[in-house]
């Protein structure tokens, strides 16, 4: 075992891991308090965790942020955080370079999951649906709100593939900002774009004392859907 491997050893063993755990006080969800549908308990959520995250004293950072899961041809899982750019009754919208690793799995197999988690509030939001191309014009326009920087930096990032160094990818957003400067509009690239998420599960789950944690998923059944309790 190398110098490192053993320090890093160390330290872990340093930790007791199996005494490690938070105590969730926080109230419990009833069924009565929720909607329908889940869109509409989510934008309720989602309002208290971008208010929690614009506190100053808040701890939580970007609500936006979600892990995306997905399954390659071999039946190999992955997961990454992503931001999620948009929300309406039909799914949750993301944006990503259609060549990546999450892209070419969406390709092969379009369930994927999504992970809200919203851990200094005691709550997650966890999605289970299939994955589809956004349009090319709502790529377009979300591309355009995007910062300049980032829009360069959309091109000069071939997303997940291996490069020989950091300065590789430098030089190239270098050429780009050259040929885009500041106020200069950049083209969306083709094979860059959105995937909208349509669900078939939305579970809402609240932790609470005990690890008894109060959890309700709404399941779509043709074009309804039907809210259930589960056990923790």
């Amino acid at each position: 075992m190398t110098e490192s491997r053993a320090i890093a050893s160390e330290s872990a063993a340093a930790v007791d891991l199996a005494a490690m755990r938070a105590q969730y006080r926080t109230d419990g969800i009833a069924e009565a308090d929720f909607p329908e549908e889940p869109f509409q308990q989510f934008a309720r959520w989602f309002e208290q965790a971008a208010a929690e995250a614009a506190d100053p004293a808040g701890v939580l950072a970007e609500p936006n942020a979600m892990i995306v899961s997905t399954v390659d041809g071999e039946g190999r899982p992955s997961s990454r955080t992503v931001l999620l750019k948009g929300v309406d009754e039909r799914g949750f919208v993301f944006f990503t370079n259609y060549e990546s690793r999450k892209a070419r799995d969406i390709a092969g197999n379009a369930h994927v999951s999504l992970l809200f988690p919203w851990h200094p509030m005691g709550r997650q939001v966890i999605v289970t649906g299939t994955a589809e191309r956004t349009g090319r014009e709502e790529t377009v326009r979300y591309f355009r709100s995007r910062p300049h920087g980032s829009q360069l930096g959309a091109w000069a990032s071939a997303q997940s593939s291996v490069i020989a160094s950091r300065d590789e990818l430098d030089a190239a957003y270098a050429e780009l900002a050259a040929r885009y400067p500041e106020g200069e509009q950049v083209p969306a690239p083709p094979h860059w774009g959105g995937f909208r998420v349509l669900p078939d599960t939305v579970e809402f789950w609240q932790g609470r004392t005990n690890r008894l944690h109060d959890r309700l998923r709404y399941t779509r059944e043709a074009s309804t859907w039907t809210l259930h309790r589960l056990s923790p």
